[in-house]
């Protein structure tokens, strides 16, 4: 293997769930709660229905569960509709330096590596481990380099950090976790192109396939597969593809970059979050129909994801509009709030919406990106009829490393997640279960918890 593989698979086998902090494993259980939110808001979802109904066609003698159904498939289809439910609202965390992502997309294939791996007698810990270590080989991937702009996504660092994840779960040794590097990463570079245009369904699917295929990778090396020698550093490998980086891990050093992420208070792409924060601190200062202007100041790489593509001004998808920074401040301004219903057909089609967004630009400021990734700033400007202006600025959206939900707001945003889903009983059985994990022999409680009472 070349020496950054070895790392990885190093980092891997050293990590244990003794020797992370208390408030690394306190955040692992928080994204693991704001993760099933995420499942339980997107229950109904047409595109989670749809991949729940893909994923009951592979049965086998050794499957994993769906959430909250309770169905029993093939691991690598579990994966990805639970991954699938879990990003599809795009309510789930993420987390953004030189490149970004939503790193709980792993979260599918731990779950059902942990349910069918060799560390399934150390349930709730092992799982916790799996993911910490799942999140520091992603997280500091897109510390390392800048990936996007090359024309290359997420998926990329979300299948080596699900395979990874996977294999210690299933207890894979040295030799055998080095194969799972290769045989998730040289198959399966995916392409930014998911993400320019019209969006699609695709954009919401994307972490989920990488969730499979690092499951899949996993299981590859398992049954005895061998992958390519030096994926990374080899010629044609990963290097040669994206340009050569240091990836930052230290075997040894307990994971803590999951506390690091940041969650989501709306269901939109994180650039827009600190905008419709901003729009909300402004809207009781004025009347929408006295707007004659709006103007949004951002950084550049919400700019670039949210404000300079023509697509953003006349959304067409539930995924081009939670990816428009004209149609999400918008919407803050003319409800007061940015939820699943602003996404509807009625919604994108409301011609107050579209007026409004005639009236929106959205420019780069230097200033602001200067300030990013550190933190993600925007400033909004509204010019009235009579010629005044009134204004805002932000630095941090809730939910922030720099100004992070409390216990509270996190299970209060499950909770109204939730809703749809279960009662609030059913709410609180599952938080007491999360509470709870590090406990368990195995992870079936967790899962039985969660599995919905009423179909």
């Amino acid at each position: 293997m070349d020496a950054t593989t070895e790392r990885l698979v190093d980092y891997t086998l050293s990590a244990r769930f003794e020797d992370m902090k208390p408030e690394v494993i306190e955040a692992c259980k928080t994204r693991i709660l704001d993760t099933l939110g995420c499942i339980a808001g997107a229950y109904n979802h047409p595109i989670s229905v749809a991949a729940r109904r893909l994923a009951g066609r592979y049965s086998m003698d050794t499957p994993a569960t769906i959430l909250a159904d309770g169905n029993k498939v093939s691991p690598e289809m579990a994966a990805f509709a639970n991954s699938v439910m879990l990003r599809v609202l795009d309510m789930s965390d993420t987390y953004r330096v030189k490149s970004g992502g939503h790193p709980s997309d792993l979260m599918g294939a731990a779950f059902a590596a942990a349910e069918i791996g060799a560390d399934a007698e150390s349930g709730g810990k092992s799982l916790i481990t799996a993911i910490a270590v799942g999140y520091e080989v992603y997280c500091g991937f897109t510390e390392a380099i800048e990936i996007n702009t090359q024309g290359w996504d997420q998926p990329v660092y979300g299948v080596v950090a699900s395979a990874l994840s996977a294999g210690k779960l299933l207890g894979l040794d040295r030799e055998q976790l080095a194969n799972t590097v290769a045989l998730a990463l040289v198959p399966n570079m995916a392409m930014f192109q998911t993400r320019e245009g019209e969006l699609s369904a695709w954009k919401g699917c994307a972490g989920a396939n990488a969730a499979r295929n690092g499951l899949f990778a996993a299981l590859l090396a398992q049954s005895g597969f061998t992958g390519p020698e030096k994926p990374i550093e080899g010629k044609h490998g990963l290097w040669d593809t994206v340009g050569q980086f240091d990836w930052p891990l230290e075997p040894g050093k307990p994971p803590y970059r999951i506390a690091q992420t940041h969650l989501k208070s709306f269901p939109i792409c994180y650039h827009g979050q600190t905008a419709v924060w901003t729009a909300l601190g402004l809207r009781d200062r004025f009347a929408v129909a006295d707007a004659e202007a709006i103007r949004v100041d951002t950084y550049h790489k919400a700019f670039n994801m949210m404000g300079s593509n023509p697509t953003r001004w006349a959304p067409k998808t539930r995924e081009t509009a939670d990816h428009s920074l004209p149609y999400v401040v918008g919407t803050a301004f003319l409800h007061g709030a940015v939820d699943e219903a602003a996404f509807s057909d009625e919604a994108l089609r409301a011609k107050a919406v579209k007026s409004l967004m005639g009236r929106i630009s959205v420019v780069e400021d230097d200033g602001l990106t200067a300030l990013h990734p550190e933190c993600s700033p925007c400033r909004i400007t509204v010019t009235l009829k009579d010629g005044s202006e009134i204004q805002n600025e932000l630095r941090y959206p809730k939910g922030h490393a720099g100004n992070p939900m409390t216990n509270d707001e996190v299970r209060d945003k499950f909770r109204s997640l939730f809703a749809g889903y279960g009662d609030r009983q059913h709410a609180d059985d599952v938080i007491a279960a999360v509470d709870a994990l590090e406990g368990m022999a195995d992870i079936a409680p967790l899962i039985d918890s969660f599995r919905i009472r009423t179909l």
